[in-house]
């Protein structure tokens, strides 16, 4: 229960995160609400996040792996 969980957590995270990077829906939401001041620094915040979800999916789904398995 608590390996589905976690892999739920990871995989959303990982999606919420990309969605973050990839694509300039933080841009225009900070612009938006006045804080674009912000947008130079979110490389150094949201790829180590990312770099965070994606091992902690991986993590999750070779656990969840070797619960079946053993």
């Amino acid at each position: 229960m608590a390996d589905r969980r976690l892999l739920k957590i990871g995989f959303v995270g990982t999606v919420v995160t990309a969605l973050c990077c990839f694509t300039p829906l933080l841009v225009v939401l900070l612009g938006g609400l006045g804080l674009s001041a912000w947008i130079g620094v979110l490389d150094y915040v949201l790829l180590p996040v990312l770099a965070f979800f994606i091992g902690l999916t991986v993590y999750a789904f070779r656990k969840s792996n070797r619960s079946k398995a053993g």
